[in-house]
């Protein structure tokens, strides 16, 4: 008898460990409960907001995706410290990270959408966006212990942001790209770009994150757009739609989004990731030598192959990419010493704001 049960358990045992683990997708919706976030000339809260779109994001997305599972931080108005939403993510082993947010500014008349993800490219220029959402930490107790002595409002604090590597840069740019494509393309939505910011709750989330700015609450037209339902549900959409072409399970179908020029704001030039396509192009780039260490400066990244006339390189010459795990990695120059392509890549940061430099052996 205890040997049909020590066969039987270990069968069970092999079983579950052979079943995957479910595509895990966390929504944050971020600020709620005593920090309402930004609010705007007609009192309108930010976290409220934020709060609507999640909820209709988790359920549009367990409607159309029953195989992944969808988890919300917070399903209704109560305060989440930065940490606990990070843990959250950790804790439920998240494949993707979707914080959403509403952005104010000082100026009444600022507009449009942006996307970030981690790291510290522009980092002066993005800081007082990063700056205003980790404040919110100020409303914990004893929050210094929590986070080690970081303060959000010192700029000197931001500097061990510089020293994290951030394994899922590529995955989060791609994402990030795909759901401010669908606000540009689709809303006509202005412009401002994808960026790279020291957000705390996406440095400690171990996996694909982005944070998802909706638009200017301080704006008078955009609260009321952000407010009303056809807002809302249109903004739902689009990053639904995003998740729909970076999401391409072998068994679950999911739409193939058409590929537009990008109407570009003049001064915030967003950086623009391929969208997928069945086609393949007449003419492939080069594939990067693999055995010849170099530097160079990666602009992009997406899972298709493009043509080296893609409007996407902007009339960049020297395009090669690299394939890692399914994702295509394209880079531009072969330098010989990192100056040289910390040089390139400044030279081109006004095409590709957020591209970097890479080293390959």
């Amino acid at each position: 008898m205890a040997k049909k049960f020590f066969i039987s358990t270990f069968f069970i045992f092999m079983c579950a460990c052979l079943m995957a683990a479910p595509y895990t997708v966390v929504i944050d919706a971020g600020h709620g409960g005593k920090d309402g976030g930004a609010v705007g000339r007609n009192g309108v809260k930010e976290k409220d907001l934020n709060l609507d779109v999640s909820l209709r994001l988790a359920s549009k997305l367990r409607t159309q995706f029953p195989d992944i599972q969808v988890l919300l931080t917070r399903s209704t108005d109560v305060f989440l410290p930065l940490q606990q939403r990070a843990d959250f993510v950790n804790q439920h082993n998240a494949n993707l990270f979707i914080c959403i947010h509403t952005n104010a500014a000082d100026a009444r008349s600022a507009k449009g959408t942006e996307v970030y993800v981690l790291g510290t490219d522009r980092l002066e220029q993005n800081l007082d966006v990063a700056m205003r959402e980790n404040a919110v930490m100020k409303l914990e107790a004893d929050y210094q212990t929590t986070y080690h002595g970081f303060d959000p409002n010192s700029v000197e604090s931001y500097i061990m942001f510089e020293l994290m590597q951030n394994q899922y840069i590529d995955q989060s740019l791609q994402f990030a790209t795909l759901v401010q494509n669908q606000f540009v393309q689709t809303l006509h939505r202005d412009n401002r770009g994808v960026h790279q910011a020291a957000f705390w709750v996406l440095l400690k989330s171990a996996c694909p994150s982005v944070l998802v700015e909706m638009g200017f609450v301080s704006n008078a037209d955009e609260e009321k757009y952000l407010n009303s339902d056809q807002g809302k549900r249109e903004i739902t959409e689009s990053i639904f739609n995003a998740f729909c072409a970076y999401y391409k399970p072998t068994s679950t179908p999911s739409p193939v989004l058409e590929q537009k020029p990008v109407q570009e704001n003049e001064n915030q030039p967003v950086m623009v990731a391929p969208v997928i396509s069945e086609k393949e192009p007449e003419k492939v780039l080069e594939k990067s030598a693999l055995n010849q260490g170099h530097w160079c400066v990666q602009i992009l990244a997406g899972r298709s192959r493009l043509s080296s006339t893609d409007p996407c390189f902007k009339s960049l010459s020297d395009i090669s990419y690299r394939e890692v795990n399914g994702l295509y990695k394209y880079m531009v120059g072969h330098c010989a010493t990192k100056q040289e392509a910390v040089e390139l890549r400044d030279r081109i940061k006004n095409k590709f704001p957020d591209c970097f430099v890479v080293y390959y052996e």
